[in-house]
């Protein structure tokens, strides 16, 4: 079977170049695990890899949608896995790699087989009032109750539709996840001091605008209007407020910085909550050093 690497981390961390180097040495292709990389035309806000930065390294999982389109979990779950399919057939190593942790989570664990959405059982719940709804889910599902707030009426529906429909509990089904792809992955992630990562995404956004940031979301702007702003990606949306006069330049230059930290914030907090993944500190370890004690653990 051949083997399987995830790469994870915060933004700005420096993941591309150590996947580069682990890609040579394992004769892998590269699957991206990045929600805002998928869309066509948003380059340099995502600050996706270039043809010269791959080094002649086949990636996947880039440029795959438009900018309005509707891409979830799922439709990552099922693109990866058919090309993982396709992969293994071909006895080829993959990388995983970035910062998406539900993405991630979607290919290594898999996903809750969950019923798709019923509209005429939809209708027939919400007929009913809120309290009704949440005693009834008490009674076929106390977990699920616990769980959901009662005036969170949305998931209150969900959990009792799952149930009617399959006849088996919300709150166990979310939870029974189904993996589509046969690789064996080992996790790693990468992190750096916090002051250190921090400069070094500022400092990332300044290169972002120096190389035409503000041009490329104008552009995508112009074509796709106010449903650019519904995908919220960093980077965009501070420069459509400044756009519509909401901030000043300097202000959406700003806030770029301030939304790109407390992103990796989040992301790093993502990936320290599971258990999974073996850590590496750029501050501590040299790349080299990272990359020789990882081909060490996949026995290359």
């Amino acid at each position: 079977m051949p083997k399987g690497l995830v790469i994870a981390g915060p933004t700005g961390v420096g993941k591309t170049d150590i996947s580069i180097k682990l890609a040579k040495l394992m004769k892998a292709d590269i699957i991206s695990a990045d929600s805002a990389q998928i869309y066509k035309g948003m380059d340099i806000g995502t600050a996706k890899i270039t043809l010269e930065e791959m080094q002649g390294i086949k990636h996947y999982m880039l440029d795959i949608a438009e900018p309005i389109k509707k891409y979830n979990v799922g439709d990552y779950q099922k693109n990866v896995d058919d090309i993982l399919k396709e992969k293994e057939k071909e006895g080829k190593n993959i990388i995983v790699i970035g910062g998406t942790g539900l993405y991630i989570n979607s290919i290594t664990e898999g996903l809750s087989s969950l019923p798709t959405a019923d509209l005429v059982l939809r209708e027939e719940l919400m007929k009913k009032d809120t309290d009704e709804l949440y005693n009834e889910l008490t009674v076929v599902d106390p977990e699920a109750a616990f769980d959901i707030h009662k005036n969170n009426r949305q998931r209150v529906e969900r959990a009792l539709e799952v149930f009617k429909l399959t006849g088996e509990k919300f709150s166990i089904l979310s939870r029974r996840n189904i993996k589509g792809n046969n690789y064996s992955f080992i996790k790693i992630a990468l992190k750096r001091d916090r002051n250190v990562l921090y400069e070094r995404i500022n400092m990332r956004v300044e290169i972002m605008i120096k190389t035409g940031l503000e041009k490329e979301v104008r552009e995508l702007y112009e074509k796709y209007g106010e449903n650019l702003k519904k995908i919220n990606v960093i980077g965009y949306t501070q420069l459509i407020d400044y756009f519509n006069n909401n901030c000043t330049f300097e202000e959406a230059v700003e806030n770029i910085k301030r939304d790109s930290r407390k992103y990796a914030k989040r992301q790093f907090t993502w990936f320290k909550n599971d258990p999974s993944y073996t850590w590496y500190d750029l501050d501590k370890m040299s790349e080299e050093e990272i990359v020789n004690k990882i081909t060490s653990e996949l026995k290359l």
